[in-house]
């Protein structure tokens, strides 16, 4: 006995949902997550590679479906047999892209904010730094996770870097030490005061899923909180000029300890002290 072709597709169809939710939970294709919000991030991409998967897999399915069962027989001349129009089909074909958009819209403003993407600016086109140091993206630590962070781990920790063709220097101001890498606590804060010399850069780190444009002229802070030990790269995300790929660096991600004794070997002394 046939199966019915309304019971054969709702069959296919759930096959596919579930099989596109099950690859997008299970299957990773990110690195490792170092920051307070890095999970956070990762719970939309999930979502996403799922839509994704299901969107693929699905259409894919169809055309090679199409192109079998309703392929040119041998001998046969004439054209197909003429349709025009399936309301119910193209109603469906359209809630459901909107349901999906609207959906997607709706949980990426949720993850925004719970990321502290809908942090006021505070600037309103001016350039000055007072202004401009409004500019605060918690995206990479929220609000939140950045009050928690500092309440748990002490004040956060500020350093200025500059972007410039073709390398990024970081600034300690509290020791006054300047470093080719970006030595860091793990669970402590993190304040980044970003500034470009010459062109656009960007602040990337795969790990911290952080990326931030550095635009001259205007100082932007970045705040987020590493969690685990270990080095990661920095890589420019805007190309730069002709050794844009070279621009890279690395984040050392320590424990407190270890950062203490980095830090106090590479600090310079006060006068009164040297």
């Amino acid at each position: 006995m046939p199966i019915p072709s309304a019971i054969l597709t709702l069959v296919l169809g759930m096959i596919l949902v579930l099989g596109g939710l099950w690859i997008g939970q299970n299957i990773n294709l990110l690195p490792v997550d170092a920051s307070v919000n890095a999970p956070i991030y990762d719970e939309l991409f999930r979502v996403l590679f799922s839509i994704g998967t299901i969107l693929f897999v699905g259409i894919v399915g169809l055309v090679v479906f199409s192109l079998v069962r309703f392929r040119r027989k041998a001998g046969q001349i004439g054209d197909g047999i003429a349709l025009e129009g399936n309301l119910p089909l193209e109603i469906f074909w359209t809630a459901v892209p909107a349901i999906v958009v609207l959906f997607v819209g709706l949980f990426s403003y949720d993850i925004y904010e719970r990321m502290g993407g809908m942090v006021p600016l505070g600037h309103g086109g001016h350039g000055d730094s007072q202004v401009a140091e409004e500019r605060v993206w918690g995206g990479i630590g929220t609000a939140g996770a950045m009050q928690a962070g500092s309440e748990m781990a002490g004040a956060p920790l500020p350093v200025e870097v500059t972007a410039m063709q073709f390398a990024f220097l970081f600034h300690y101001p509290e020791g006054d030490i300047i470093s080719g890498e970006l030595h860091v606590p793990s669970g402590r804060p993190i304040s980044l005061k970003m500034e470009a010399k010459d062109v656009i850069h960007a602040f990337w780190v795969p790990e911290f899923r952080l990326k931030q444009d550095i635009i001259p002229g205007q100082p932007t802070l970045l705040n987020f909180t590493p969690t685990r030990p270990g080095r990661y790269p920095v890589v420019c995300a805007e190309l730069c000029g002709p050794y844009h790929g070279g621009m890279r660096s690395t984040v050392v991600v320590e424990s407190a300890d270890d950062y203490d004794a980095w830090f106090q070997a590479n600090r310079k002394l006060p006068v009164s002290e040297a």
